[in-house]
Parts: structure tokens; sequence; C-alpha cells
């Protein structure tokens, strides 16, 4: 385990991130990365945070859930109160409003992970909707106004660590006993559940990690942009959010990552055009979904051993039909 740990394409990855951490964080004390980019870049981390949070749920598990946002709104709020109302460090702060967010997974996922398909999908929905109303109507939280003045701790060391961490968490999930056995009930729940897979117990483990990270991604969203409001966690963001998961590959880390930051660029880029932004989005979303119905990435993950086969194969060396997980 420990030579794996450090192999050369781990201790690789690491230098990479560690050059793009510095790189990044000179810019933006130089003041050569602006605002504007600024913005773009710490979405980018929330938005890779909640897609792979997702994907546990629905890629990993095979599961329909569509109330993402609600978790990512009791992180935010629950985050929010502890440094605003009651004065706690921002740290605490984030990690009260992931544990808020996951305990509230735990507690919607014992009675509803024993549903199915468009069933889990509607009870998910539910959910995402009465923590919106029900924050609607607390004063003590700022009501339909939201909460204002929120102090901004999000800075790039915080959700530039914790993206990584996230990120790490999750694969390291994926390729544990319990990620497999999760992938088995993706694959099929009746022959896991045959061959002794607990099908309710990882179901709801999978949706209590998604809504932990969720929460997170909501602590993190709250502090860098001062203001939040029940509307911000609608339907349409637990939506936006599917759309990471499916487009990148129902099933892969590296798809997800992929999407997350291609369609927080792509609407970036899409917003001097106001009046058609969301025609042109939807039909290259409609586009890249009719070429590769199966997502970006499918269910394959990104390796350097992949990448070898991948050039060996363009460049005539590799013989042999190619498959999905051949990259990964």
């Amino acid at each position: 385990m420990k030579k794996m740990f450090f192999s050369l394409p781990n201790l690789l990855m690491a230098l990479l991130l560690l050059a793009f951490y510095g790189l990044t964080y000179a810019g933006l004390e130089q003041g050569w990365i602006d605002d504007y980019y600024k913005l773009n870049l710490f979405l980018i981390c929330i938005n890779i945070i909640l897609a792979v949070s997702l994907n546990v749920i629905n890629g990993m598990t095979g599961q329909f859930s569509i109330g993402h946002a609600g978790f990512m709104a009791i992180g935010a709020y629950g985050s929010a109160v502890m440094t605003m109302k009651l004065g706690f460090p921002f740290g605490a702060a984030l990690i009260v409003g992931a544990v808020g967010a996951a305990l509230a997974g735990l507690i919607v996922g014992i009675p509803t992970l024993r549903l199915k398909g468009d069933y889990l999908a509607i009870a998910t929905l539910g959910f995402g909707e009465i923590i919106r109303v029900i924050i609607l109507n607390i004063e003590y939280v700022g009501g339909a106004a939201g909460l204002n003045g929120i102090a901004q701790y999000t800075n790039w060391h915080w959700i530039f660590f914790l993206t990584v961490a996230t990120v790490l968490v999750i694969k390291n999930f994926m390729t544990s006993t319990h990620g497999r056995a999760c992938i088995a009930i993706r694959e099929n729940e009746i022959a896991a559940e045959t061959m002794g897979v607990d099908i309710t117990r990882y179901k709801v483990i999978a949706f209590t990690i998604g809504a932990f990270f969720a929460g997170l991604a909501g602590a993190l969203h709250a502090h860098y942009f001062y203001t939040i409001q029940p509307t911000t966690f609608g339907f349409m963001k637990s939506f936006d959010i599917l759309v990471f998961v499916v487009l990148g590959g129902l099933g892969s880390l590296t798809g997800s990552i992929l999407s997350a930051i291609g369609l927080t660029v792509l609407s970036a880029f899409l917003q001097d055009y106001a009046e058609l932004r969301m025609v042109i989005y939807s039909l290259l979303l409609i586009i890249v979904m009719l070429v590769r119905p199966q997502g970006l990435m499918g269910t394959a993950e990104f390796s350097y051993r992949g990448v070898a086969k991948l050039y060996d194969r363009l460049s005539g060396k590799g013989r042999g039909p190619g498959n999905d997980t051949a990259v990964g």
C-alpha cells in the first residue's frame, strides 16, 4: 500500500497539483488573475465537489437523486449561522455544515432508499423542496431575503485543498470494498443481494457521503458570495449538478471533474449572449449526448497506463478493438 501511494504517477500528479496551486496563488496575489477569473475558478472548484459527491449516489450506486441542492443548502445555512450568529471559526463552521448535511442525508436515506428509479427521484426532489420552503419561512436565517453580509472566509487555500481532499476521499472510497459493493448494486441489485451485499445499508452510506460533501460545497459557497437565498438552492440547482454527472459519465470520477470544469467555463463564456445563452447551452448538451450517450468518459477513469494504451492505438502500435474502459 505504501509503495502504491508513493508510486511515480501519484508523485507526478502531486507535483502538478502543487505547481498549479502555487502558480494560481501567485497570480491571485499579484493581480494577474482578476476578479472575474477568480470567481469562475472558485465556481469550478465548488462544482467539482458537487459533481463528484452526487456521482457517489447516482453513478456509483446507480440511484436517481435530484435533491442534491437541499444538502448544499443545509451546509450553506448551517455554516453561515455558525460564523455570523454564533461567532465560531470558519473551520468549525465547515465541519458543522458538512456534518449537518450528512445527518440529513442519513435521515432521508433510511426511509427513502428502499425506493427505486422514478419513485426515489420524486422522494429526493420533494426533500430538496421541503428544505427550501422550511428555510424560506425561518426568520432567524433571513427568510425569503436570505442571509447577507456573510464574511468571505473562502480563499484559495481552503477551496483548493478541500477540492483535492474531496476527490481523493471519494476516489479511495470507490476503490475500497465498500465502493465495490456500491458498484455491484449499480450493476445488478438482485445479484449483489444474493452475494450477501446489504443493499439498503450501502445505499444509505453512499447517500450520506454524497450529502456530506454537498454540505461542504454549500459552506464554501456561502462564505465566498457574501449572501445566500433559498432560491439559490432550488430544483434548477439540483438539475445543474445532475447534468455534470450525466454528461461526464455515470460512475466516472474523471468525467464528473471534466464536465464540471467544461460546463462552468462554457456558462461563463456564454454570459455575453444573454438572450441565446440557455439555447446554445442546451443545444451543445443535446449534441454531446447524441454523439456520446454514455457521457464523456462513460465509466472510465484517467490513468497513465490508459493514456499510453490510447496513444499506441492512435499511432497504430496497438491492435485490437477498443472499449469504453480502455482509457481508465
